[in-house]
């Protein structure tokens, strides 16, 4: 049976802080064992490596202030979805969707403002894996065995409605689980199942993960994965195997 328990406790996260100590007390708390997995909200990771940025430290460049000519953003916000993504994908009226530097397409490169000082805005960790791994190895000494970790932000889809939990950082096992080669109940081989565990992982996690709740971590048990170093490049698709990222309709 799989179980999700929202770990409490977590106190507002501040930069410098030691956030995978933090979790690994708080996670013993809650008798973390090896074999769970922990995710945790991308913010409070930004939190704590100092990816909060106040607007008005902010001077936008050329490009934000031309862009700012038709869109009703912020220019100083502009400059930072600009200094954050490798390209703007598409544009209509003030929504913008970019691909970030770590690969990922989401709104405003995931440059966030809920949960924060008025006038300041997060920013996306600026190595997710990186982040996860550190806080994974705090939590797998903690209980002396393997704990998987999974980082998560919220992302519109293409094509469905509304936000959903994705991950964006992967430790301690694989964020992709290959079926290619086994065989379903009538015994036709799989050629195309790929299951995308972190994502699904991070999805469930999301459900406890209200913005207004205070609950940024959530324990996850009784999910099968083996062992690996993990990363989430294996949930991103390169563009060249991507059918929809094209030229038309970025107006």
């Amino acid at each position: 049976m799989i179980q999700l328990t929202a770990i409490e406790g977590i106190p507002e996260i501040t930069p410098g802080m030691d956030l995978p100590g933090l979790l690994a007390a708080r996670a013993r708390e809650h008798a973390l064992a090896p074999g769970d997995i922990v995710c945790v909200a991308h913010k409070i990771v930004s939190k704590a490596e100092g990816r909060m940025v106040a607007l008005a430290d902010v001077t936008p460049g050329p490009e934000a202030l031309e862009l700012a000519q038709t869109n009703t953003k912020d220019p100083r916000l502009l400059e930072l979805i600009l200094r954050e993504s490798r390209k703007i994908v598409r544009r209509r009226g003030s929504l913008l969707v970019c691909e970030t530097h770590q690969g990922f397409i989401c709104a405003n490169a995931g440059i966030d403002a809920s949960n924060v000082p008025h006038g300041h805005v997060v920013l996306l960790p600026l190595d997710a894996d990186r982040s996860a791994r550190h806080i994974q190895t705090a939590l797998s000494a903690a209980v002396g065995g393997r704990v998987g970790v999974v980082i998560t932000d919220t992302h519109g889809r293409a094509f469905r409605k509304a936000i959903i939990n994705v991950a964006i950082g992967i430790a301690g096992f694989d964020a992709v689980v290959d079926h290619r080669g086994g065989f379903d109940r009538e015994g036709r081989m799989l050629v195309a199942t790929e299951q995308a565990l972190g994502d699904e992982l991070a999805a469930a996690a999301g459900i406890l993960m209200d913005k207004g709740g205070g609950y940024p971590v959530v324990l996850v048990r009784g999910v099968d994965t083996q062992p690996a170093p993990g990363t989430v490049d294996d949930l991103v698709r390169a563009e060249e195997h991507d059918l929809f990222r094209t030229e038309a309709g970025k107006g």
